[in-house]
């Protein structure tokens, strides 16, 4: 194998793995729900957390790693997070508690910001022309792979063996990845970066998305009666305010102003926000309901987005070539447009559907019920075109868009927004779903306080209460707030393919391309 290969092995397999983490716990969060032990969390509250912990780390360092990257190098960097993220994963494991795991999560989501940014600087500093867009296209299908086989394999595990055995299934992949960095990656450098580092930009973004996002999930759980919420959510608008003021002053900001000034980067990461928010939060929603209110089994809920992303996996390679030769504007709008096609059909899910109870060890459970080929299969299979469609050509556009120098930290910054905008959709969507899931209990459980802090901590949207007498109406209920949530996930791939196809340009303007320079590199 070349050494070309190989550095594409060691790229799709540390950005695979921090992918992988983004929804192959999603089929592990009912089982979670009901096993771990909670001080003060709610069922549905510990969930969001348990997933946009992560993501907001990740968000929030992102870009700073993209900047470290770039000045100590992006070999020396990717193999510090591959070591960081095994580490953390295995504490994850182990966690005793709901507010552990949280906070183990949070530290995975550090470990796991080194190695998104250097997986993407290592393919543009190593391939050029329709080499690169290949290789982008490439990663962009692996990385898929792992992120998309991931939920199958983590609910064989949850229902064979633990939810616990989600986050030891990154050991092994991160010795792989570690041992083809170490032995065939060259180490390069941008020779212009400064080592003074925006610490305070990066407190900045952190407290912006975290505010917003913890802030209305925490208030909407409590019916806004809890000051918390309010507090977190001011200073989460002061944060977004004070972000832009504080990147035209300071010398090395965390997000260079003229990045911007490349029409495809800034259109490029406007859709990120949108499109990867409705992407990550469908499928967060569509994960629990399955489990949670339909009755699925972790392992159908994982196998049940299969036939759909096999799309991505054998044609993204396709079509980061086409985008390379005839430009990604009409791949970037076209494509969310089919994807928001595939989410209006889990939009029309029935409360009836019948579960699809997969289980390893029972051959005549393999073959899925009839509501599954109806409910879901389509859904899935239309939003997996789209997703072919775009992955490869927006990389293309984005990492064109800047020079190879900050080539890091473009990624960076891109897949910082493509982490804002889960937490972001996820809190507007959380706020419409808990909304409309209590405020149908409340027309149907007379004299019943559906506000409480206790009722709301025992019945939770998306998942089975304990009550049987509860257990038909909060599945009709979680039914309609599923429904809504698509349709707000739908509206915002929407809005991205309308962005896309007005903003994208397909030709890179010539101020970048007479930027873009070999990356100075060294032996590793």
């Amino acid at each position: 194998m070349t050494t070309k290969r190989w550095i594409l092995v060691a790229a799709v397999l540390g950005s695979g793995i921090v992918f992988l983490d983004s929804t192959v716990v999603n089929v592990a969060l009912p089982r979670i729900g009901r096993d771990l032990p909670r001080s003060f969390l709610g069922v549905l509250e510990g969930q969001s957390y348990v997933y946009n912990a992560y993501l907001l780390t990740l968000s929030a360092l992102l870009i700073l790693a993209g900047a470290i990257n770039d000045y100590f190098g992006r070999k020396r960097t990717f193999l510090t997070g591959l070591v960081g993220f095994g580490l953390t994963s295995a504490l994850c494991g182990f966690a005793p508690t709901m507010e552990l795991l949280v906070l183990f999560r949070i530290l995975q989501g550090a470990a796991g910001a080194l190695l998104v940014p250097g997986s993407l600087a290592l393919l543009t500093a190593n391939f050029s022309g329709e080499e690169q867009g290949r290789a982008f296209g490439t990663w962009a299908g692996a990385s898929g792979a792992t992120t998309i086989l991931g939920p199958l394999v983590g609910g064989l595990f949850v229902d064979t063996i633990s939810w616990r055995a989600v986050f030891f299934i990154n050991v092994p992949l991160v010795a792989a990845a570690a041992w083809a960095t170490w032995v065939h990656v060259p180490e390069s450098r941008d020779a212009e970066s400064s080592p003074q580092f925006d610490w305070f930009g990066a407190a900045l973004v952190a407290f912006a998305v975290g505010g917003l996002a913890f802030g209305a999930i925490y208030g909407q759980q409590r019916a806004w009666r809890d000051p918390v919420g309010f507090i977190a959510v001011g200073l989460g608008v002061v944060a977004t305010v004070a972000l832009p003021i504080w990147m035209t002053r300071v010398k090395n900001p965390l997000i260079p102003p003229e990045l911007f000034r490349s029409r495809n980067f800034t259109v490029v990461n406007i859709s990120t926000l949108l499109i990867y928010g409705a992407l990550y939060v469908t499928f967060y929603y569509l994960g629990l309901f399955q489990q949670g209110t339909l009755g699925y089994t972790a392992a159908a809920a994982g196998a049940g987005g299969i036939p759909g992303s096999l799309f991505l996996i054998f044609f993204s390679r396709r079509f980061g070539t086409l985008s390379a030769r005839y430009g990604p504007r009409i791949f970037m709008a076209v494509g969310p447009l089919i994807m928001a096609v595939g989410v209006l059909w889990f939009a029309r899910v029935p409360a009836d559907s019948t579960p699809w109870r997969l289980n390893p060890s029972a051959a005549a459970t393999y073959w899925p019920p009839v509501s599954y080929l109806v409910d879901f299969l389509p859904g899935s299979v239309i939003f997996g075109v789209g997703v072919m469609m775009l992955v490869a050509p927006l990389t293309t556009a984005l990492m064109t868009s800047v020079p190879v120098r900050h080539s890091g930290l473009g990624s960076a910054i891109n897949n910082a927004i493509s982490r804002v905008g889960p937490q972001l959709a996820g809190a507007l969507i959380f706020v419409f779903l808990t909304a409309n899931f209590y405020g149908i209990l409340a027309s149907r459980l007379a004299g019943v306080d559906v506000s409480s802090e206790s009722f709301r901590n025992q019945v939770s949207p998306l998942n089975t209460p304990t009550d049987p007498a509860l257990v038909a109406v909060v599945r009709d209920a979680s039914t309609s707030s599923l429904h809504l949530a698509m349709l707000v996930g739908a509206a915002l791939l929407l809005v991205g393919a309308l962005v896309n196809a007005v903003g994208i340009q397909n030709r890179v303007p010539k101020a970048v391309v007479t930027e873009r320079e070999p990356a100075s590199a060294t032996s590793a």
